[in-house]
């Protein structure tokens, strides 16, 4: 079956916790849609500014050119006829809109790929990834690597001046290596009072 000639698209969604790779799957899939000669638009929410703003860019510094968008409505407007597949990095920092617009996006016969972390610092679905994962029509759970004991890690352990961070704590803190780590579920810790 020759998925590109659906008259109806699909939803394949990438996540884990932070260093799991999941940026480097998604650019994984952009390179084989060059290989097949596929159109495809890759997009990156603006609050995304780690280390481009005009790219998708994985820890490990592989990139691949990217639109900036601050909402899920901004997609359409970028599109093209030939477009065929529409990419969306780091989905957790959009709003509940996302969902709408990529289920009407794979219901127009796109081929959509979201990638983006599934839980927050807290252990708790990060926005709207939660929804995203329900509908979706693929989904790859990536893990880590725990920084504590070595073991699969699911989680993203948030980091403030070396102690874990508080429950209350704001939920979106854009950083990397200098804010968060991996862990399993065994090693993860939110400090519940500060």
């Amino acid at each position: 079956m020759n998925y590109y000639d659906n008259k109806k698209g699909w939803i394949e969604v990438i996540c884990g916790p932070m260093f799991a790779g999941k940026t480097e799957e998604l650019i994984r899939r952009i390179k084989r849609m060059d290989y097949a000669k596929k159109n495809y638009l890759v997009f990156k929410p603006k609050i995304d500014n780690r280390y481009s703003t005009t790219e998708v860019v994985s820890h490990n510094k592989k990139a691949v050119k990217a639109i900036n968008i601050s909402h899920g409505s901004d997609i359409k407007r970028h599109l093209k006829p030939n477009t065929q597949a529409i990419v969306i990095d780091e989905a957790q920092f959009f709003d509940e809109s996302l969902l709408k617009y990529v289920v009407e996006l794979a219901n127009e016969g796109y081929r959509v790929i979201c990638a983006g972390l599934d839980t927050d610092f807290r252990g708790e679905p990060f926005g709207v990834m939660g929804p995203l994962l329900a509908v979706a029509t693929q989904v790859t759970k990536l893990t880590a690597i725990c920084s504590v004991c070595g073991e699969e890690a699911t989680r993203t352990q948030r980091i403030i001046d070396g102690q874990p961070a508080f429950y209350d704590d704001p939920v979106i803190l854009v950083g990397a290596n200098d804010s968060y780590e991996a862990r399993c579920i065994c090693c993860h810790e939110v400090r519940r009072e500060k």
